[in-house]
C-alpha cells in the first residue's frame, strides 16, 4: 500500500465560503490545512479557526515562506483573477471559488500563469458531483433523450437587506460583478457541462427590488440556442420575497421530459422517458465541496487531466455574453 504525504492546503478568504474550504479540508485525512489569510484579522480570534498561522493579505501569506500545496482563494470575486496568479507565480496550485474571475480576459490571465508555471487550477463546480447531475449528464451524452428541443433553467433565490450590507462587498460591480456570477453561476457551468455551448443570446434584465445595488440587475430573462440543436432559455431572480424558492432545469426531448429541482437543483422530480427505468441515485449530498475536494487530492496525486479551468472560462465567459446580449428594462 502506498503512503502518500498529505496535501498541505492555505485559504484566503475567511468568509462563508472560505469557512467552509476550511472545514472540509480539516475533515479530510488526506489533507492538511497549515494556514488562513484574511483582511479582517478579527476572523483569527473567531472559535473554529484551529489556531493556526494568519495572515492579514494574501501577499503576507505567499512573502512568508509557509510551506503548503495549494492555495484557496475565496475572496470577493473581483479579487479572484488578482489572487490566484499571484498564488500560482508563487509556485503553488490553485483552487478558486466561483467565479474563476469577472473577465474571459481574467481568467485566460490565470491559465497562462498556470501554464507558465507548471501548477494546477481548479475553479470550484461542485454541483457537477450531486448524483442527479451526473446522472443527467450521462443521460444527455448516451444519447437517451434523443434530439434536445427545449431546456428551460429557472434560479429564483431571495437576497434581501440581510444580504446586501453597507460597505459589504455584496452589490459591488468591482467586486461583486452581478447576481449571474455570484448566485448563479453553478447553475449555468450545470447548463453548459450537459448540454453544451450556447448562441443566438438575447434577453432582458431588471432591477426590481434592489435599489442599492448600482450598474446591475436583480432580475433577468436569458434566451439562446444550444449550438448542437435546441432552445433554451434562463430566468433568474434574487427579487423573491423572503426565501429562496427554487434552482430547477426542465428538458423537453425527443424520447421524453426530465425536470431536476429543489433549491439547488438536487433532486429529480420528473422523469419520463420512453423505455427506460430511473435508476436509484445515492442521496444529494447538501455540500458537494466535499466531492471537489476528494477529486483534486486524486487529481494532484495521480496526474489526472482536470477541465474545471477551462470549464470556469467557458462559464465567465458566457456570463460576458449574456449581459452583453440583455437589454434593461
Amino acid at each position: 500500500m502506498i503512503h502518500h504525504p498529505k496535501i498541505k492546503f492555505a485559504v484566503a478568504g475567511c468568509g462563508h465560503i472560505g469557512k467552509r474550504h476550511a472545514m472540509l479540508i480539516s475533515n479530510n485525512p488526506d489533507a492538511e490545512l497549515v494556514a488562513l489569510a484574511d483582511n479582517d484579522t478579527a476572523v483569527a480570534d473567531e472559535p473554529g479557526n484551529y489556531q493556526l498561522p494568519f495572515f492579514g493579505s494574501v501577499d503576507d501569506l505567499l512573502q512568508s515562506n509557509l510551506a503548503f500545496d495549494v492555495l484557496c482563494v475565496a475572496t470577493p470575486n473581483g479579487l479572484h483573477e488578482e489572487h490566484a496568479v499571484k498564488g500560482l507565480r508563487s509556485g503553488h496550485h490553485v483552487i478558486i471559488e466561483k467565479p474563476m474571475a469577472l473577465t474571459k480576459a481574467g481568467c485566460e490571465r490565470i491559465i497562462d500563469a498556470s501554464v507558465q508555471q507548471q501548477r494546477r487550477v481548479f475553479c470550484v463546480m461542485q454541483n457537477r458531483f450531486s448524483p442527479p447531475a451526473v446522472w443527467l449528464n450521462q443521460l444527455v451524452k448516451e444519447n437517451g433523450l434523443g434530439k434536445i428541443f427545449m431546456v428551460q433553467v429557472n434560479c429564483y433565490w431571495n437576497r434581501d437587506e440581510r444580504y446586501y450590507i453597507k460597505d459589504n462587498w455584496h452589490g459591488s460591480k468591482d467586486l461583486d460583478g452581478g447576481v449571474l456570477f455570484t448566485q448563479f453561476s453553478h447553475f449555468i457551468d450545470t447548463l453548459l457541462w450537459i448540454f453544451g455551448d450556447i448562441e443566438n443570446i438575447s434577453g432582458r434584465i431588471a432591477n426590481f427590488n434592489h435599489p442599492e445595488l448600482k450598474g446591475f440587475e436583480d432580475s433577468g430573462i436569458i434566451n439562446f440556442d444550444f449550438e448542437q440543436g435546441g432552445m433554451g432559455c434562463l430566468n433568474f431572480s434574487t427579487a423573491v420575497w423572503k426565501e429562496n424558492l427554487e434552482s430547477s432545469i426542465t428538458i423537453i426531448a425527443e424520447n421524453g421530459t426530465v425536470k431536476m429541482g429543489g433549491q439547488y437543483m438536487d433532486k429529480v422530480e420528473v422523469c419520463k422517458i420512453k423505455n427506460y427505468i430511473m435508476p436509484e441515485l445515492k442521496a444529494a449530498n447538501s455540500n458537494n465541496h466535499q466531492y471537489f475536494f476528494e477529486n483534486i487530492i486524486n487529481v494532484l496525486r495521480q496526474g489526472e487531466i482536470d477541465s474545471t479551468s477551462t470549464g470556469g472560462l467557458k462559464v465567465v465567459a458566457t456570463i460576458e455574453r449574456m449581459y452583453k446580449a440583455a437589454k434593461w428594462m
